[in-house]
């Protein structure tokens, strides 16, 4: 995977947004029909939004770099190589279009990537009693706000390719994951502890929450 890549595509959409205010725009409409269970600071309220919206999306090749370091140490990257490309593909395809890429493509393509790696932890929580990614990586709060902002029934469509695309693979997760022996569970306890620093927590440090 080259994580680099993803990195200059989200370089050139906040510049695109620095230029433009396109996404703050766009949030500012959405304002007022946002989900009550969002809750926003009293002061500049569109200003969290799209910190929100930022860090979603900047936080997403941080959250594959370091999915891609775990299940490798967790001998499942075979079966999990395909589901961890699909991610990074998806949110490379705004910027092969003609036009230049704004944060608001790339929030679509944010969700997708993050809700397949959570799709992919409550699987495998599934099937070995334990999850893969660790706790600091649970991005359910922020998926719920990144639905609510990209709205229905694209957000629904995205769920179900998330959906379809788990299932399509889980002939070959399932017994590949099987019970963890203890050496590899601690093996995964490094991995988490020597990346953890690089993940943000989405929701807490930006006056958001659901």
């Amino acid at each position: 995977m080259d994580i680099s890549e993803i990195r200059a595509t989200i370089a050139q959409a906040k510049h695109h947004e620095s230029a433009t205010g396109q996404l703050r725009r766009l949030l500012t409409q959405q304002l007022p029909t946002l989900h009550t269970a969002i809750q926003l600071p009293q002061l500049q309220p569109v200003a969290a939004l799209l910190e929100f919206v930022s860090a979603y999306i900047e936080s997403a090749p941080d959250f594959l770099e370091a999915a891609a370091a775990i299940v490798r140490d967790a001998r499942i990257e075979p079966c999990t190589q395909q589901l961890l490309q699909l991610a990074q593909d998806n949110f490379l395809k705004p910027s092969e279009a003609d036009h230049p890429v704004g944060l608001d493509e790339l929030m679509n393509e944010a969700y997708l990537l993050h809700r397949l790696l959570e799709e992919l932890n409550d699987r495998y929580r599934i099937v070995t009693g334990a999850p893969l990614l660790p706790q600091d990586m649970d991005t359910t709060a922020a998926n719920l706000i990144g639905h609510h902002l990209i709205g229905e029934p694209f957000a629904n469509a995205l769920d179900e390719a998330v959906h379809f695309s788990i299932d399509q693979l889980m002939h070959r997760l399932t017994p590949s994951f099987g019970i963890q022996p203890p050496a590899q569970a601690a093996n995964e306890e490094k991995v988490w502890a020597s990346e953890e620093r690089h993940w943000p927590r989405l929701t807490q440090p930006l006056s958001l929450s659901f």
